[in-house]
């Protein structure tokens, strides 16, 4: 019946936040998506790790489709002509494939999800936009 994707379900109280991810100042919490639809798409809570600064460095991302969502405290983020935003806790962002952005800054109990596709992708350190 589901040829491309599996039922799942990630419960908080069993999910486990690991700091092997793309930011060191970050922490990760899988949520069963990549494995649910073979790669195709990928799902996690990313939580700030308390006391720990973004050096603000610009990258981009090879990958079709990233949205974020904040659920707690806020994070300061800046996107090649679009300037910098604050998002807060219900704020939501669309990032458009391969913009150039970075994190500037964020609140120690930063937590947000993030929705991307596909679930594995290559990131690419970046210039500063002119």
């Amino acid at each position: 019946m589901w040829k491309n994707q599996a039922f799942t379900i990630s419960h908080a109280d069993d999910g486990k936040f690991v700091g092997e991810g793309l930011r060191a100042f970050f922490e990760y919490r899988d949520l069963g998506i990549k494995t649910a639809t073979k790669g195709k798409f990928g799902a996690h809570v990313i939580r700030a790790v308390p006391g720990m600064e973004s050096p603000g460095a610009w990258h981009s991302h090879d990958l079709d489709f990233q949205m974020v969502y904040v659920t707690c405290g806020w994070v300061v983020f800046e996107y090649e002509g679009e300037g910098e935003h604050v998002l807060r806790a219900g704020s939501c962002v669309l990032q458009p494939p391969g913009i150039r952005h970075r994190e500037c800054r964020h609140s120690d109990d930063m937590e947000l999800i993030e929705i991307i596709s596909p679930a594995e992708f290559a990131t690419r350190d970046e210039e500063a936009p002119k």
